[in-house]
């Protein structure tokens, strides 16, 4: 009894375990990857509320978060973080930029990123608004992602993955 309570408080307030279902974060992650995701680090959810416990850090761009999929609020989805509320995002020629400044660094480097749908057309700004997030798969050709379907509400965000535990060969932590 007191381990299921242990292994509860941890899953629900520390850290969880998830499986990557899909490629639309490859390179960074491939399909069958089991990760750990951080719930701590942002603050994780009081079940059967609204409420938030305080966390140690913020999400910023480049971070790989796992929320609840706001299309289907029974799946959760991984992708990367790239804009914040009050920016604007667009894709342009393959490149993101944020308020009319390209991202070239890590993670962002390498990547190409296509033009899809609602979100990301051709030649849109995206405004993203207050309290909101727009996300990406590093997989650009492959991934539903901001571009198709919006922005993450704020508190829709479970945590930061951090670790890829299983395959052995591809321990690592998640950058």
């Amino acid at each position: 009894a007191i381990a299921l309570i242990l292994a509860l408080i941890i899953r629900t307030f520390i850290i969880q375990a998830f499986k990557i279902p899909t490629g639309s974060m490859r390179p960074t992650l491939r399909e069958g990857d089991r990760i750990l995701v951080s719930k701590f680090r942002y603050g994780p959810k009081v079940p059967l509320t609204h409420y938030r416990l305080p966390g140690f850090a913020k999400p910023q761009r480049g971070d790989v978060i796992v929320f609840i999929y706001p299309e289907d609020p029974t799946k959760d989805f991984i992708k990367r973080l790239i804009a914040e509320g009050g920016e604007t995002a667009e894709v342009k020629d393959g490149r993101i930029y944020i308020n009319g400044q390209v991202l070239d660094g890590l993670p962002f480097q390498g990547i190409y990123y296509y033009n899809r749908d609602k979100y990301g057309e051709v030649g849109q700004k995206i405004k993203v608004p207050q309290d909101h997030y727009y996300v990406l798969g590093d997989n650009s050709a492959s991934s539903r992602d901001s571009r198709y379907w919006g922005f993450v509400p704020k508190d829709m965000v479970v945590g930061r993955a951090e670790l890829i535990y299983w395959p052995p060969t591809r321990i690592r932590m998640i950058k």
